[in-house]
């Protein structure tokens, strides 16, 4: 389209000066021509630049989630190849469940024990209220029997004898009064130990049951979200760790993110919503139609490492670094009636903003994308 707007250009100039004979043809108005020739054609690179961007850094991102397992075991079957479509909760692996299983087991018996254990407790509690009873029926008998030996001995109807006897049964029987209330407490207080609906024993173990179920559900990996396992190198009789450093295989997400770089000072009228074209080296001779999610406005420059070390002042009389590019996200939009692309994650290629300024100035940047997305069907190498 430059060469076209140029090419209009030069046949204006032969019209007024070679055909028509307006202005005559001499060394200034050649000067003149050329001049202006150059001066249109930056104009015209300059405004494009700004008011539809494009960018040669365009990247087709998928999030990776390394699989680790969360519980340890041997493996007992791998349920899926490398490179192959996976839904989301598809299973990927399993471990050896039995050790897992046998807890479960285990807690559920005592599970059982608590719950019964804890019904007795009610139980307890009436025994416990019975004896109370019965206790502080026997003291008020004693200091009955007290008083009364008591009137006999001042009347020298009794003997001393008697009401020393009964003071010490009264001791006893308070005594033993005592007993049958702390044990009526201690019943009542394990009975007010809840934990929601739960005594505070059983509802111990129902967390034990719960953390011992879901290390068994573990054993049994599935899909994140949807997409591709890649290399699947684990085999049954692998016996896998949870540990970080040592995943047992990557997973793809379907899931794509498209991010264009461009340079700091070219983003001045980007917006989201402005529409964008993507040339793909994987996709020649097609556009991928697309449009501005978000402008993330950070690099690594602007970022100071937490240290305890202070940071470098620049050395003097050095260059300083080339700016960082800014990432522009852009969300692909499939044409009416089709659906997007195969995009494979890695993709590289080209890209424009079309922005609200100076809209007839787009053209220019179509036929350009257009041309570099042809161009993506040479293969430029000699071996």
């Amino acid at each position: 389209m430059l060469e076209m707007i140029i090419g209009g250009y030069c046949a204006l100039i032969w019209l007024v000066f070679i055909k028509l004979k307006w202005f005559p043809w001499n060394i200034k108005t050649q000067v003149g021509a050329a001049t202006g020739a150059l001066v249109l054609a930056a104009t015209i690179i300059l405004t494009i630049n700004v008011v539809t961007p494009s960018s040669s850094d365009v990247r087709v991102i998928n999030f990776v989630a390394e699989i680790v397992p969360r519980v340890q075991g041997t493996v007992t079957r791998v349920a899926v190849e490398g490179n192959t479509l996976i839904k989301k909760g598809d299973v990927l692996l399993e471990i050896d469940s039995t050790p897992y299983r046998l807890r479960v087991k285990e807690l559920q018996a005592k599970l059982a024990d608590a719950t019964a254990s804890a019904k007795t407790l009610w139980q307890d509690l009436d025994s416990a209220k019975s004896n109370t009873i019965a206790a502080q029926a026997h003291l008020d008998l004693m200091k009955k029997r007290l008083a009364q030996a008591t009137e006999l001995a001042k009347a020298g109807a009794g003997n001393q004898y008697d009401v020393e006897s009964f003071s010490t049964e009264v001791k006893k029987a308070e005594s033993a009064v005592a007993s049958a209330k702390t044990a009526e407490a201690r019943v009542m207080t394990k009975l007010e130990g809840v934990v929601g609906p739960d005594l505070a024993s059983v509802a111990q173990i129902k967390a034990q049951l719960e953390a011992a179920q879901y290390d068994l559900d573990s054993t049994v990996i599935r899909a994140p979200a949807d997409g591709y396992a890649i290399n699947v190198a684990v085999r049954p009789g692998n016996y896998l760790v949870s540990m970080p450093f040592k995943p047992a295989m990557s997973f793809v997400e379907h899931e794509q993110r498209i991010l264009a770089f461009f340079e700091q000072n070219e983003l001045r009228y980007v917006k989201p919503g402005d529409k964008a074209e993507i040339a793909l080296k994987t996709l020649p001779g097609d556009l991928l139609y697309a449009k501005v999610d978000s402008i993330v406005w950070a690099n690594g420059q602007g970022q100071i490492m937490q240290s305890g070390a202070v940071p470098n002042a620049p050395v003097e009389m050095a260059h300083a670094p080339l700016p960082q590019k800014y990432a522009v996200k852009l969300i692909p939009i499939a044409k009416e009636g089709t659906a997007l692309p195969f995009i494979p994650m890695g993709s590289r290629g080209g890209g424009a903003v079309y922005t609200e300024k100076l809209a007839p100035l787009h053209l220019l940047r179509m036929v350009m994308i257009r041309a570099q997305s042809l161009m993506n069907y040479l293969v430029l190498k000699l071996h």
